[in-house]
């Protein structure tokens, strides 16, 4: 499983930040950096939330990311990045995360899944860590299984608990502070003076997790915004918190948003949510019943023509304020038995009784059709198969359906299917107080990360006219919307009892469209007409999103500068595609193959047979700074802290080396290697055993006494052999791109597009010409590139690409260049300013690339690097190019 693109942009956000924390002065100024360098005023300042042993400002992030958005997933791929940062400067410190859990059930389907060898959690997780990976319970750790300081050291491991656990309310949980002999390796050859809770002993496992000073992982960390959490999490010493949630806290540090409409197009979700009010809770039932049964025949339609198998599951949730006894859910499934529903298509889940537990909904043998509930599924839940939320509330009353609102948003398959209505979800509900039913249903839509926009209103039968319906459509949507300035105080109240004796469900009135007669037409009817309408909403929502940029999420656009392109030059930059390189590939045959397929090439791709072992392994290690660092968090000042380079102390040292340097020399030198190796991290595109044996050879060559040189500086040695191993990867990419190039396994295709408007995070001064209303910030050099290119007659216009959003020239390296400029014959220059200071191997592998890039994408494409003085070969001299241009 891949991430999706804006999984991707998560990864990417989190790796911005931690370049931010690396260059600036202090993690509050990163903060800012992070944001700014997207073109967004930070939306609030870091808030310091948890400090370290040492009384430092631990870095802790969030992550908003949408109900069904794939949080876990995204945070087995950050383990990586956040291990790269800190490994380079805390070598001795083991890999360990703590993964918090609000919930026992959430628990065990965290463990089941990132201990499943085949699961996507783990797969990437053994991908990114070379697979020395292990899991671990609570009941695990305590009795030391397989958990040591030796297993420690050699691997990544990963304690799954539940916020609960560490919270010490009961006899079981209070285990973790007390001394425990099974963890005795820790005391001996981990502890560190000054890291440990003095009330308790240094076995204990709670000082064992200090002494680790692990990466925390909170998952659905809205759950743990208490003052005792806050102390939770102080007590686990963390080196970084990630927090991920649908629904951040007021004190969240967001690094990343996820719009909504992402997941749509992903296809992660089923949106909209159709909402339906009903009279009554007969009518709910009826409807909820006669509706699963027209999805379950479309899904036998799509499976029948290539779809994938779908089986549409009803939740009928019961009154939030009833009792959770048998008496209550059965009353609710004897109705659904009398009314013809089978007995192995009903279950009931509640806090006392669990019929799924251990059923697999999503097979195809399981018959489930129907689950009552109250709000049992609010947590834990992974069925897309659920389709439609029956609300049985009275129609006085309104049923808590923001609890589980949620649960029927999952997509099946993740892939959108040919029967439209089975890409949508369905709230069907009894009528009552419209205002605060739907305010319920909206603040559910925001505990999962959405908005009033995800919802649709089914309100009246279909009228003809189809101009009289969508007005009518409108204006209950807009009823809709009008809520969004009231929907926390409608989501915070809370509503009367309902007066009178509960309603009950009245099967002599419920009629089944699968039936014969008069009445069994009218409910096809019904149903037929919701089907209907539901299109047309769906079909409605469509537009609305089409043209939303999801990688600019709601929350963070209105804190951006948006510059539109000039009216003036709007045509000409709207027929303009910038051509890049894509890698041609033909599909494997049959009715839907369209013959030649294109995807845009990534330099990695150039990899696939790039080894090292073939490679000299010659690395220059002389003049290496013999003083080894690490990061700590060094106080500046009140509430500012900031990273700070100090030499690590020296019983540190000792006993990381102590343990290495007493082993038999084969074992040494592996036991080194893998300490390398474990600083330098594995690409992706990289072979792990590649690597590692790279690094053995080059660690071969070495005496006794250049090892344990190695082992004292460690960061040096792994940077120059990871120097090396960028270099030799370069160098490759480049000669099989020049082949790939020659035997049309590459191509050029016109791609590119200019945005409709930019959101720059600095802005140039007012220079004639350029394309948008105000361009992106440049140096004074850049400056006077773009002066002397606008005060040329024969330019029409200009652009100031953005690094890492604008145009880039995808070959053997990705190069963002400086500027993009039209003239009126129609040349497009590609121009890369460079200071005579920026010289060097990147400014001559920039200009083989342009110059490739030029010859490939035609006569009307130019690409030139300009200097000050001194251009090195293929480069020119500022002067020099602008009079070759104004020769154009």
């Amino acid at each position: 499983m891949e991430l999706k693109d804006y999984q991707q942009r998560v990864i990417a956000d989190l790796q911005g930040f931690l370049d931010c924390v690396a260059n600036e002065s202090d993690i509050l100024k990163a903060f800012c950096a992070h944001w700014e360098s997207q073109g967004v005023a930070a939306p609030d300042a870091y808030k310091p939330n948890v400090r370290d042993a040492n009384g430092g400002v631990v870095p802790h992030v969030c992550v908003k990311v949408p109900t069904a958005g794939g949080k876990t997933f995204i945070a087995a791929n950050a383990l990586r990045p956040l291990f790269e940062m800190l490994q380079r400067f805390q070598p001795e410190q083991p890999k360990a995360v703590i993964w918090l859990v609000p919930s026992l059930t959430i628990l065990d389907q965290t463990l089941k899944n990132l201990r499943d060898p085949q699961h996507p959690y783990r797969l990437r997780l053994n991908t990114h860590f070379n697979g020395r990976v292990a899991v671990y319970d609570k009941k695990e750790v305590l009795q030391g299984a397989g958990f040591n300081a030796d297993a420690a050291r050699a691997q990544l491991s990963v304690i799954a608990l539940s916020f609960d656990s560490l919270r010490a309310r009961n006899k079981e949980d209070r285990k973790i502070f007390q001394e425990n002999s099974y963890l005795d390796s820790f005391a001996r050859q981990m502890a560190q003076k000054g890291q440990t809770l003095q009330d308790y002993d240094e076995s204990a496992l709670i000082n064992v997790i200090r002494g680790l000073r692990p990466i925390v992982v909170v998952d659905e960390s809205h759950n743990a915004e208490t003052s005792l959490s806050v102390e939770m999490l102080a007590n686990l010493n963390p080196r970084f918190i990630l927090d991920l949630t649908a629904t951040p806290r007021n004190n969240s540090n967001i690094i990343s948003y996820v719009d909504a409409a992402a997941l749509r197009k992903q296809n992660m979700v089923k949106l909209p949510v159709i909402v339906k009010h009903e009279a009554d809770k007969t009518a709910v039932v009826q409807t909820a019943i006669n509706f699963q049964k027209k999805l379950e025949d479309l899904a036998h339609n799509e499976e029948a023509n290539g779809g994938k198998y779908i089986r549409p599951i009803v939740l009928f949730q019961a009154e939030a304020n009833t009792n959770e006894d048998s008496a209550t859910f059965e009353k609710i499934k004897k109705s659904l038995l009398k009314v013809g529903i089978p007995a192995d298509q009903i279950r009931i889940k509640t806090a006392t009784i669990n019929e799924i537990k251990g059923e697999d909904l999503l097979s195809r043998a399981c018959p489930v059709r129907y689950i009552i509930t109250i709000n049992a599924l609010k947590e834990g839940w992974d069925c897309p198969f659920a389709y439609i939320l029956a609300s049985l509330g009275n129609k006085s009353s309104v049923v808590d359906v923001e609890q589980i609102i949620g649960r029927v948003l999952r997509q099946p398959h993740v892939t959108p299917h040919q029967e439209q209505l089975l890409n949508l979800s369905y709230v069907f509900t009894p009528s009552g107080d419209m205002m605060k039913t739907l305010g319920k249903i909206v603040a559910g839509l925001n505990r999962a990360g959405f908005s009033e926009r995800e919802a649709r209103i089914i309100e009246t039968p279909l009228i003809p006219d189809a101009d009289a319906q969508a007005r009518q459509q409108a204006a209950l949507q807009q009823e809709l919307f009008a809520l969004n300035d009231t929907i926390n105080d409608a989501a915070a109240q809370t509503w009367p009892e309902p007066d009178g004796p509960e309603e009950e469900i009245d099967t002599n009135r419920i009629v089944l469209a699968e039936t014969d007669g008069e009445t069994a037409n009218v409910a096809v009817q019904a149903i037929e007409s919701i089907a209907a309408q539901a299109l047309r909403l769906n079909e409605a929502y469509e537009q609305s999103i089409e043209q939303l940029d999801t990688s600019i999420p709601a929350e963070v656009a209105d804190k951006m500068n948006h510059y539109a392109i000039k009216e003036v030059f709007a045509a000409a930059a709207q027929e303009l595609r910038l051509p890049q390189f894509f890698r041609k590939f033909t599909g494997l045959g049959g009715m839907f193959d369209e013959g030649d397929n294109y995807i845009l090439f990534t330099a990695n791709e150039a990899l696939k047979d790039f080894r090292l072992q073939q490679c000299d392994a010659n690395v220059q290690f002389a003049a290496a700074d013999g003083d080894m660092y690490t990061v700590d968090l060094e106080a500046i000042g009140p509430e500012n802290y900031k990273p700070s380079f100090k030499k690590l102390n020296p019983q540190q040292r000792a006993r990381l080396n102590e343990f290495i340097l007493a082993q038999p020399p084969e074992t040494k030198l592996q036991t080194i290697v893998d300490h390398i190796c474990s600083i330098i991290g594995v690409p992706d595109e990289l072979n792990a055993g590649d690597v590692k044996g790279y690094v053995r050879r080059v660690l071969d060559q070495l005496t006794a006494e250049q090892l344990h040189e190695c082992l004292e500086r460690d960061l040096i040695y792994s940077k120059r052999i990871e120097d090396k191993i960028k270099e030799l990867a370069t160098e490759y990419k480049e000669r099989q791109f020049s082949n790939y190039l020659d035997i049309d396994r590459v191509v050029m295709r016109s791609q590119h597009i200019f945005p409709a408007s930019i959101t720059p995070t600095t802005t140039a001064p007012a220079i004639s010409k350029s394309l948008y209303a105000s361009e992106g910030g440049m140096n004074n050099f850049e400056q006077r590139v773009i002066n002397d290119l606008a005060n040329l007659e024969n330019v029409l216009f200009w652009h100031r690409n953005i690094e890492k959003k604008g145009f880039y020239i995808n070959g053997f390296i990705n190069h963002y260049p400086d500027f993009i400029a039209q003239t009126k014959a129609g040349k497009t220059l590609i121009i890369e300013a460079k200071g005579d200071f920026l010289d060097g191997s990147d400014s001559a592998r920039k200009i083989r690339l342009g110059q490739l890039w030029a010859s490939k994408a035609g006569n009307q494409y130019r690409y030139f690097m300009a200097f000050e003085n001194a251009p090195p070969e293929g480069a020119y001299r500022l002067s020099d190019l602008i009079n070759l241009i104004a020769q154009m």
